[in-house]
């Protein structure tokens, strides 16, 4: 089975031939900014926790905040993060749009999970990446089995976490 990171550097080396960069740029370009890789506890209805492993992949910020998805799948693993967080950092840049690329995901197969416990995973996931996304940091989005249902719990959970961790700065008595 072929590496998606390695096809997407075996791309770049391509373009390169085309481009006039300086070793710095090309080995900017070739490594993710930041790599995040959480395993989280989520309640299952059966009463027991069960971890999962989830990750977020911040390849290149040089135009803005990153942006990008993120996918619940099972075969979700961090060599198609970093591919996908690499590919939205560069359609970010020939787009011009103002903003780097990330990509996220989580092992797992939404669809063997309940109603409530696709809920306390998807709060789980953003609790355990909260503090490396925002709108001024990275900017999730929906992607693969990630519905606006989804996206809306994340956000709600992203927002009670700044409240709390504001709180706790503020008044670190309380």
């Amino acid at each position: 089975m072929s590496n998606p990171f390695e096809n997407a550097l075996k791309q770049l080396t391509k373009a390169i031939g085309y481009l006039k960069l300086s070793s710095a740029q090309v080995d900017r370009l070739s490594n993710p900014e930041k790599i995040i890789h959480v395993n989280f506890p989520v309640l299952m209805d059966s009463g027991k926790e069960k971890i999962f492993h989830g990750y977020r992949v911040q390849h290149n910020s040089a135009l803005g905040p990153y942006k990008g998805g993120i996918r619940f799948h099972p075969q979700v693993d961090m060599d198609e993060v970093k591919a996908l967080a690499f590919w939205m950092a560069i359609k970010c840049a020939v787009a011009d749009i103002p903003m780097g690329g990330s990509k996220g995901g989580v092992e797992v197969d939404p669809k063997r999970l309940s109603k409530g416990e696709l809920e306390r995973l998807s709060r789980a996931y953003v609790r355990a990446i909260a503090r490396d996304i925002g709108p001024d940091v990275d900017v999730p989005a929906p992607d693969v089995n990630t519905t606006p249902e989804i996206m809306k719990w994340m956000t709600d959970e992203y927002i009670k976490f700044q409240i709390t961790n504001h709180k706790l700065q503020t008044n670190p008595n309380s």
